[in-house]
């Protein structure tokens, strides 16, 4: 796992608590920072994806030009 998948995993579980803590507690400004941070966490991880499909798509036209 990548620094960039841990921390948007981080942001993920991070965003869940603090969503729940708001839901519980009744703050709603707590809940939105959470679903806010939670959404980041997905945004990061789709980012990571698409650095590693990017990385992989250059390693292989590494591999036909040395062919």
């Amino acid at each position: 796992m990548t620094n960039d998948r841990l921390d948007a995993t981080k942001d993920k579980v991070a965003g869940k608590a603090k969503e729940v803590e708001g839901r519980v507690t009744g703050d709603k400004t707590r809940e939105t920072q959470g679903k806010a941070q939670g959404l980041m966490g997905k945004a990061k991880d789709k980012l990571a994806d698409a650095k590693d499909m990017a990385e992989e798509a250059v390693d292989k036209a590494k591999a036909k030009m040395s062919e």
